[in-house]
């Protein structure tokens, strides 16, 4: 059943929508990623569920009650920002404090609230510090601490790591979807970042141009992207022309790539040319003459435990990224002509 419901929502700026009739159900204890490029509305879309911004047309409801006409403070959601917000003169049990001492928490449970989020953030013994004392990471644990120790029905986290290095960031989301699973607590994480989506998510809403593209399982949105966009912006993805040269029952087409024939299980009409999406690490090579679309490798790269490997085809290029494990780099030489294969069933038609 759906918790949080976003109902033909609409936010205008100078008469331009920014975010278009957009509707949204998130199940209770789920973790949501808002994905997509700069500009696509996912930060306004927060804000609006979070109360910064008014909604122009449509409707938020939390747990079966409206909530887009109640100001920030009376919605109950836990906001972590990027910058952590955290207020440079107070301590750190003073800043995870703000939000219980604003709602009256009588003393003695803002102390047992604070000391109980800051050991769930493994911050325990760093009560008395400031936010000068503290790293990046320390502060967002703090920042973290304090939307969660409100106890919200939500928490709203918008891209929290962006200002964090490489390690810490992975190491930052790892704690923050074990402990958003602890809690059980329905959150949305904003992101610009894919591997990041991909990596803690429940359910990614990939976003562009103030729409929702699809909204699906990790897994599926790799998989099975259903529009153009989204097989473009997720992973990377080599687009590849072939034509329809027999069709089959209305339910199979026979497709050439420049003499490469294959059998795809979609409807084609006789003589067209269809586009195709292919993942890099859907490729193989082969050096023997055997059947395989004939191109010619024209760099390598070494990326540790795979290599990639920029193949020329005609006037185009394809990316291979291929397991060291399953060939080795050494075998195949820069400016060699090879074969390149790949499975009917993993080229991707999408809509555009």
């Amino acid at each position: 059943m759906s918790y949080l419901c976003l109902e033909n929502v609409v936010k205008t700026f100078d008469k331009t929508e920014v975010v278009k009739k957009m509707n949204l159900e998130i199940k209770k204890g789920e973790l949501v990623s808002f994905l997509g490029p700069s500009g696509c509305g996912k930060t306004t879309t927060l804000n609006m569920i979070a109360g910064f911004l008014e909604v122009d047309g449509g409707r938020i409801v939390v747990d079966g009650k409206p909530v887009h006409l109640l100001p920030p403070n009376k919605r109950e959601m836990g906001m972590v920002f990027q910058n952590y917000a955290l207020f440079p003169h107070m301590t750190v049990f003073d800043n995870v404090a703000y939000g219980l001492k604003l709602r009256k928490v009588p003393k003695g449970e803002i102390r047992e609230r604070v000391l109980e989020a800051l050991e769930m953030v493994r911050l325990a013994g760093y009560e008395k510090r400031y936010p000068k004392e503290l790293s990046g990471g320390q502060q967002q644990r703090v920042s973290l601490a304090r939307a969660l120790v409100i106890k919200p029905k939500v928490l709203l986290l918008d891209e929290p790591l962006s200002n964090l290095d490489a390690k810490l960031r992975q190491e930052m989301r790892e704690e923050i979807v074990e402990i958003q699973k602890k809690v059980g607590i329905t959150t949305i994480f904003v992101t610009h970042d894919q591997e990041e989506a991909l990596a803690i998510s429940d359910r990614i809403a990939v976003m562009y141009e103030g729409r929702i593209e699809q909204m699906d399982t990790p897994v599926e949105i790799y998989n099975h992207p259903k529009t153009d966009f989204v097989s473009r912006f997720i992973g990377e993805v080599n687009q590849i022309q072939g034509q329809v040269v027999e069709t089959y029952n209305g339910q199979q087409c026979k497709i050439t790539f420049d003499g490469y024939e294959q059998v795809i299980s979609k409807l084609g009409v006789k003589d067209s040319v269809m586009n195709f999406y292919l993942r890099p690490e859907k490729i193989q090579l082969a050096q023997t003459n055997r059947e395989g679309l004939h191109v010619k490798l024209e760099r390598k790269m070494f990326l540790g435990a795979k290599t990639r490997y920029i193949l020329q085809f005609k006037e185009k290029q394809l990316i291979a990224d291929i397991s060291n494990t399953v060939l080795n780099p050494d075998l195949i030489k820069e400016g060699q002509d090879v074969y390149a294969v790949w499975n009917p069933e993993e080229l991707l038609l999408v809509k555009k």
